[in-house]
């Protein structure tokens, strides 16, 4: 069943478990994605949560073992408030399934990703009241969510201990300025920021210390990322490797692929996104396949490390039918790949290559 209270025009993928994008004109408007807009990606049930018998247990390689009410988190911590953008490992996996097939995976357009301001605790300040063992390498994550038969009893993941003692890092009870939805992992959920959204663990119920990767099956098995001659029939699980931060990329979000517009100066818009708090430096529009191109002007998100860059740009079309491209570059001089076929994986993530509309200049 659809969340209450969600953008009339949402793109829902699955009613159960619910999954949902955002249509990419309305997304493009606020910096701040409205919560309702916000996309949702479950594995499982949406768990309904008691708030005053909730408790979050911390432990593993501790000094102490901890056992937080919601209460405590909120009064015994000091709060802080990160503007970060989380977007699902398969945004943009339609543009891999039309460079070759993926059977049995959601068909993510550009829209399952959202920024919103969330505010909680810094999970190093919980972790330090826990006190870390000199032998822990990876915090993992466990939540409540009742997971498909024959998958795992809950969802889990884990991040290396550098990340999670990076101030970014959160245990948010808040969601633009409001408590976190159900959807959205109330009472509590990780927030990683410059990681894929499944490293922030909604319904947060166990925090864990340890040596090792968490041994979940969405850590060690589901998100893992193959070459495009690995095929689901070939594939060894324990091979590959466990997707952390995202990748770069751009998108144009209006016009709308396929439109119908009015020959002359037409205005793009978008949004583009780096990893691993790496900053966005340029993006690039292109109408002849990347033959030559004009630089976009970078809008909102300059000084949010951790969130999104909006972009526009206008671009002279005579009468005909147009396909127009769109590169970032980053920081750390990276680009993205020209074609979705190079970097093709049997599960369908990461997809960074150029994309494209096509409008038909009237």
């Amino acid at each position: 069943m659809q969340p209450p209270d969600k953008h009339p025009k949402i793109i829902v993928q699955d009613q159960q478990p619910f999954n949902a994008e955002s249509p990419l004109e309305p997304l493009r408007r606020s910096f701040v994605t409205p919560t309702e807009l916000f996309y949702v990606r479950n594995h499982g049930t949406i768990p309904e949560v008691d708030p005053a018998s909730y408790r979050l247990t911390v432990s593993g390689m501790v000094e102490r073992q901890l056992e937080l009410s919601l209460e405590e988190i909120r009064d015994e911590f000091p709060k802080e408030t990160v503007t970060a953008t989380v977007q699902c490992a398969g945004n943009r996996r339609q543009g891999l399934m039309e460079a070759q097939q993926i059977p049995g995976e959601t068909p993510w357009g550009a829209g399952a990703l959202g920024n919103a301001r969330w505010s909680g605790v810094p999970l190093r300040e919980v972790l330090q009241a826990a006190g870390v063992g000199e032998e822990a390498r990876h915090v993992a994550f466990a939540g409540l969510d009742e997971i498909e038969e024959g998958w795992s009893p809950n969802y889990g993941s884990s991040v290396p201990l550098h990340k999670g003692m990076s101030p970014e890092v959160l245990l948010a009870y808040e969601m633009n300025g409001e408590p976190l939805r159900s959807e959205h992992g109330f009472p509590l959920r990780a927030v990683v920021p410059g990681y894929i959204g499944a490293r922030s663990v909604k319904w947060l119920s166990d925090i864990t210390l340890q040596y090792v990767p968490s041994d979940n099956y969405f850590q060690a098995h589901e998100y893992k990322l193959f070459p495009p001659y690995v095929t689901e029939e070939t594939v060894d699980y324990t091979e590959g490797f466990a997707l952390g931060e995202i990748s770069l990329n751009a998108v144009t979000c209006s016009p709308s692929d396929g439109e119908e517009l009015s020959a002359g100066p037409v205005p793009f818009r978008g949004y583009a996104i780096a990893g691993g708090g790496r900053t966005i430096e340029r993006v690039d529009l292109s109408t002849d396949e990347g033959q030559s191109w004009i630089g976009a002007d970078l809008k909102e998100g300059e000084g949010h490390p951790w969130a999104w860059r909006f972009w526009e740009a206008t671009m002279e079309l005579d009468r005909g039918k147009h396909q127009i491209v769109v590169r970032a570059l980053d920081s750390a001089a990276d680009t993205q790949p020209a074609d979705a076929g190079g970097i093709w994986n049997f599960k369908g993530y990461a997809n960074n290559a150029w994309h494209s509309v096509e409008v038909d200049a009237r």
